[in-house]
């Protein structure tokens, strides 16, 4: 067996028969490789459109989000990872800052309500026609968050209007009665979230804490204080009857979000392709309002100093209380296993974001006049029994002073030096219930893909451990000078997810031309000798081919991600199509960030950029991936490397 460790392959070899093709080829190769999962990460609004649908923001729903599933299908991938689908705001497009059980209703597409399809055609052609004509020009590369959440929300007031008159004139309609079922069934987030916006409104603010005026006690409407049971009661069914046809218009545009999706599982599994979910660590405000009984009062989440932010992030997120988890009935619990059921009844896997926020969350001050400094001199929740400036958190240590590491800082991985089993079973209380509720939807524990990057606290390690789970390897990030650096390639295991970049990182290809900027594609390309060269007589001669052509050293770091033991690879799709835009810069606001998109040509311009090496060329990257690995198998891999340098070009 190859050194990637067992991983499913044994005995199992694809056969590629008759003449070469592409995909045949990829699948052979992962599959000799030990590659497990081969995923394409991309965002909602990031998908391309045809013409005639292209409202100014992407979406998986559209024919031509259907398309690029197909192209993504047919280059050898396995698995699609979205980002958060939930509802965001006008003015903030981060699908991180979206609701938790809601749909983003900017992700419908609007053509397919214009069809005699399941919806019965609620829009007229017209509509859509002139949406698509008025989306803003010189922009086709970006989305337009702003334009589309406005277009979107009077597209879909029509379509609504329309569904209401046939049922006021008593059409028969399917529809109609998938509405009634839907309430029914997500009557427990769907009332909440249907009237988050009416208040907002009537108060006048877009954030719960600066409503004004009376009733104040909408402020908690489903967290009442002592004595305040009944009211919040009354005031619910008040509010639910004074806003009745704007609950109904979000839960009818929340059905044909949820369709929609249920569409999508439907070609995605046709296509052989495992969907990915993405579960944030953080809660819009929206959430943050509607479930807010079950967070801790005083205390907010951020990210604590680390290699990748030195000077830490102010998140604003509320974080789980403890005292609300501890047994099987807490309504903490509750919360979590609610969101996981839904996660794995719409996806095939989880990808959790920030999964230290779930272990040992770092909590900072929530009334702290300057957020920054106080994320700085944060704590973690779980790992401080006795920090003289957060006596409070005490109370919800698992550890002893006796097990604390006092040398190294408290946001320090090896702040908490030791942890017995039954601590660690602890740790891992709110994990335990996902890693549950994955296997009561049939899905396998590695189906969960955990985001740990720079920081990997001790706890945290532990619970993995315990289930079996990897970590994040984003080897853009590589300290070449420190042999047990973590995002080296060949320090991933098996359980491992491995990448260039992420969402949050620049594309290879722009770093490429930094490389060259700064003096370090030699470095770079001696780095990737080392791993790639099939001998140790040939890695000097291609770390100078490599140093001297930008273009196929870049080949060469996406081959690093094969030739590791990981057993999960994962592509940013700039990263695949050869993009040197940012789509998220880290803690910045802009209209850029969170909007990039697949260029509308890219059925004809990733050919010819792959051919340049100015895209990743797959077939290439394995080939050299499996000239690396040699052992036992290495005439196997010879042949079947020099088919993929055929079909390179």
């Amino acid at each position: 067996m190859n050194d990637a460790g067992n991983k499913e392959v044994q005995g199992k070899r694809t056969q590629v028969q008759g003449g070469d093709d592409e995909r045949a080829l990829v699948r052979a190769a992962l599959e000799l490789l030990g590659i497990r999962n081969f995923v394409l990460a991309i965002h909602d609004p990031s998908f391309p459109s045809d013409d005639a649908e292209d409202t100014g923001r992407g979406s998986p729903y559209t024919e031509g989000g259907h398309r690029f599933l197909r192209f993504a299908r047919d280059l050898g991938f396995n698995g699609i990872q979205l980002g958060p689908q939930g509802e965001t705001s006008a003015d903030n497009a981060s699908p991180y800052d979206g609701t938790i059980f809601s749909r983003s209703t900017l992700s419908i597409a609007l053509a397919r309500l214009m069809e005699d399809g399941p919806w019965g055609a609620l829009l007229g052609p017209a509509s859509v026609k002139r949406i698509v004509a008025e989306r803003p020009r010189g922009r086709e590369e970006r989305a337009s968050h702003g334009y589309a959440y406005r277009a979107q929300r009077a597209a879909l007031r029509e379509a609504f209007a329309s569904f209401v008159g046939r049922r006021q004139r008593g059409e028969p309609s399917g529809l109609a009665a998938r509405l009634e079922a839907f309430k029914l069934r997500n009557a427990a987030w769907l009332e909440r979230d249907a009237l988050y916006g009416p208040l907002c409104e009537e108060h006048r603010s877009g954030w719960f804490h600066g409503w004004s005026g009376e009733p104040e006690l909408d402020r908690r409407l489903w967290a009442p204080g002592p004595g305040e049971v009944v009211a919040c009661e009354e005031r619910r069914r008040e509010l639910l009857a004074r806003h009745r046809d704007e609950v109904e218009f979000y839960a009818f545009c929340q059905l044909l979000a949820h369709e929609q999706h249920a569409a999508l599982r439907t070609v995605t599994a046709d296509l052989g392709l495992k969907l990915y979910g993405d579960l944030q660590i953080g809660y819009s405000p929206q959430d943050a309002w509607a479930h807010q009984s079950v967070f801790l009062k005083g205390y907010l989440m951020g990210a604590p100093p680390s290699r990748t932010n030195p000077e830490g992030q102010v998140w604003n997120y509320p974080v789980l209380d403890p005292a609300q988890y501890t047994d099987a009935s807490a309504s903490a619990l509750a919360l979590v296993r609610a969101r996981m059921d839904k996660m794995f009844d719409e996806f095939d896997g989880v990808r959790i974001d920030h999964p230290h926020g779930l272990v040992c969350p770092w909590v900072y001050a929530a009334d702290a006049p300057d957020p920054l400094r106080a994320v700085q001199g944060g704590a973690r929740l779980f790992s401080s029994p006795d920090l003289p400036d957060h006596p409070l958190l005490s109370r919800y240590a698992i550890v002893s002073p006796a097990q604390l590491n006092r040398a190294v800082p408290r946001y320090a991985d090896d702040w908490v030096a030791s942890l017995t089993p039954e601590q660690v079973g602890r740790y891992s209380v709110l994990f335990d219930t996902i890693a549950a509720c994955a296997e009561a939807r049939g899905r396998a524990t590695t189906d969960i893909v955990c985001e740990v990057l720079s920081t990997m606290p001790f706890p945290l390690k532990a619970v993995l451990e315990r289930h079996g789970l990897g970590r994040f390897r984003v080897t853009q990030k590589a300290d070449l000078d420190n042999p047990k650096d973590v995002y080296r390639s060949e320090n991933a295991g098996p359980s491992d997810w491995i990448m260039v970049g992420t969402h949050d990182t620049p594309p290879l290809w722009r770093l490429l031309d930094a490389w060259e900027r700064a003096g370090a594609l030699e470095r770079q390309a001696a780095y990737l000798a080392a791993r790639l060269a099939p001998s140790p007589a040939e890695e000097g001669a291609m770390a100078r081919a490599l140093a001297s052509d930008p273009r196929a050293l870049a080949q060469a770091k996406l081959a690093d991600l094969f030739a590791s033991k990981a057993a999960n690879v994962m592509v940013f799709f700039s990263d695949l199509l050869g993009l040197k835009e940012i789509y998220n810069a880290p803690g910045t606001i802009s209209d850029d960030n969170w909007s990039l998109r697949v260029p509308r040509d890219y059925a004809r311009t990733y050919p010819e950029l792959r051919a340049r090496g100015a895209a990743m060329n797959i077939p290439r990257a394995l080939a050299l991936a499996l000239r690396a690995r040699g052992g036992a198998e290495s005439e196997e891999r010879r042949h079947l490397a020099a088919r993929l340098e055929r079909q390179a070009g």
